[in-house]
């Protein structure tokens, strides 16, 4: 039991904070005219969590967290995705009743993988926090830690992809999506910047 609420609990607290791929989760909730079309989107950072999750909990966070070069590359390539989605985000156009430029399902795809597997913040989260807190545990209890985290984590981006859905019909003329946007490419930036602050 106390691995569970443990997972949990770690889980919450890593995800909860607003990053590159709750926005893009939640942003594809308020653009795509249907729930089930802004699932790809949902499934994508599911599943490239839980892949996260299990090496980190498989012991591949001792490894990367060895190599330094691997470290500074994983920075390096995020830093320069994140400057990129930013530059998207600022540029798209909110979706509103009158236009329906949706994100196809391809690109929701590949854009959910990038957000998942190229931003360093939640590859060192995960592989560090879930990870090492994966050691206290063995057999059962660790199996039960690591199903917690994951079943928060899909919980999570369900949950976002329905926000994002009802603010879209609060907003039918976008305008509220369009600052959202904006605020969410300035944030992307400057998590960008951080990080760039952080190599030096």
């Amino acid at each position: 039991m106390e691995s569970i609420v443990h997972g949990i609990v770690l889980a919450f607290g890593l995800i909860l904070p607003l990053g590159v791929q709750n926005v893009f989760v939640f942003s594809q909730g308020a653009t795509q005219p249907k729930l089930i079309r802004a699932l790809p989107a949902t499934i994508t950072a599911g599943l490239c969590d839980t892949f996260l999750i299990l090496l980190a909990v498989l012991g591949v966070s001792v490894i990367v967290l060895q190599f330094e070069w691997l470290r500074l590359s994983l920075m390096i390539a995020g830093i320069l995705f994140l400057l990129y989605m930013g530059y998207v985000i600022w540029k798209a156009e909110p979706v509103t009743t009158e236009t329906n430029k949706a994100m196809p399902i391809r690109q929701q795809i590949l854009f959910a993988l990038s957000v998942s597997l190229l931003n360093p913040h939640a590859i060192l989260d995960t592989v560090g926090v879930i990870g090492t807190s994966a050691l206290k545990y063995a057999g059962t209890e660790q199996a039960f830690f690591t199903i917690a985290c994951i079943t928060v984590s899909w919980l999570w981006f369900l949950g976002l992809t329905i926000a994002g859905m009802a603010l879209k019909k609060l907003d039918g003329k976008g305008g509220i999506m369009n600052i959202f946007n904006k605020c969410s490419a300035l944030f992307i930036w400057g998590t960008a910047i951080y990080l760039v602050i952080g190599l030096i």
